[in-house]
């Protein structure tokens, strides 16, 4: 077989997500930043108990009982019920799906100071989701949550300065933003740390900070940050050149559906690189990782399969077809 193109990176920085719904300590956290404000909210041990049973009830996927518990201690005054009020209006957990609904209670919890709240407001205005579409909005409730240490409103205000987006362009500013949510553990801030770092964009370019950065993502299970330190390993750039550590990281972010390191692995298998030379399984990856739109693999799969038996081809697609159908569980 031809040598196929080389491995790539993930895409560069990325946005954190509206995913979490809010729990206990998030509630108890909210309440005493309520009080050190002066907020008129006052908790009552028995709301505590709602939320409580309100936030057990989600995280075991009853997002009816979640909702009704939810709404009735937000209609009551409180941010954190809020917030997570919202949440389920924008996922249609124990709703019906209402942007509109979303924000609306987004703003009254983000307007009593909640730091959820603000974030997901700013998500609302940045996405233009129940809301026209106002960058500058966004920037600014972004601001308010990251000021109080949400490391995702951190993420995001971060990228919408590296972007030029509602402010001013600025990549100095957007690896600060970075900074301080990875510096509290996030992986995506700590892959997105690791990118600047590798590309130089607002602080000196430097692949040793940028490998560990990437590594400390890479630990917490983050497949774009496992892509890239891979794709160091395997040209040995910054750390010692290791083919069974880029094949080990591949493998760890192909199985998550990172379509870059589908790709990534495709290729050592179908050069023999760290692993033995396999035509059929390398088609395999390359399917899959086309299947999820991925240009070069795309390439690589017309240059695999030019060279292939029509068996190994009937082979190499059932192959991906079960992979996919299993979710990518025991690919390999």
């Amino acid at each position: 077989m031809n040598t196929i193109m080389m491995a790539r990176h993930s895409p560069g920085t990325r946005p954190a997500r509206l995913t979490t719904f809010a729990g206990m300590r998030g509630f108890i956290r909210a309440l005493l930043l309520a009080v050190l404000s002066a907020l008129l909210f006052h908790a009552r041990a028995g709301a505590a108990a709602s939320f409580a049973e309100g936030n057990a009830a989600y995280q075991r996927g009853d997002y009816v009982q979640a909702y009704d518990v939810m709404q009735t201690l937000a209609a009551q005054g409180n941010p954190r019920a809020q917030a997570n009020l919202a949440l389920m209006y924008r996922n249609g957990q124990g709703t019906a799906q209402d942007y509109i609904e979303a924000i609306k209670w987004y703003r009254l919890a983000a307007e009593q100071g909640d730091a959820l709240g603000q974030f997901g407001l700013g998500y609302g205005y940045e996405a233009g989701h129940g809301v026209t579409q106002n960058y500058a909005e966004a920037v600014k409730w972004y601001r308010q949550a990251a000021a109080q240490g949400n490391a995702s409103a951190q993420i995001n205000l971060g990228i919408m300065y590296r972007d030029g987006r509602g402010v001013a362009r600025d990549h100095a500013v957007a690896a600060d933003w970075y900074r301080l949510a990875a510096a509290q553990g996030n992986a995506v801030a700590q892959h997105n740390l690791g990118v600047a770092y590798e590309a130089g964009q607002g602080v000196a370019a430097d692949i040793p900070q940028a490998v560990k950065w990437y590594r400390l993502a890479a630990e917490q299970g983050d497949p774009d940050a496992q892509n890239n330190l891979g794709v160091l390993y395997e040209q040995g750039h910054g750390v010692a050149r290791n083919g069974a550590e880029a094949l080990r990281l591949y493998r760890r972010a192909a199985v998550q559906g990172n379509a870059a390191s589908q790709n990534n692995l495709g290729v050592m298998y179908a050069n023999g690189s760290a692993v033995a030379q396999d035509d059929v399984r390398a088609l395999m990856w390359f399917t899959i990782a086309a299947y999820s739109g991925d240009t070069g693999a795309m390439r690589n799969h017309v240059t695999a399969a030019a060279s292939m038996t029509p068996e190994q081809l009937a082979q190499a697609r059932k192959m991906a077809r079960d992979c996919m159908a299993r979710r990518l569980a025991g690919c390999e």
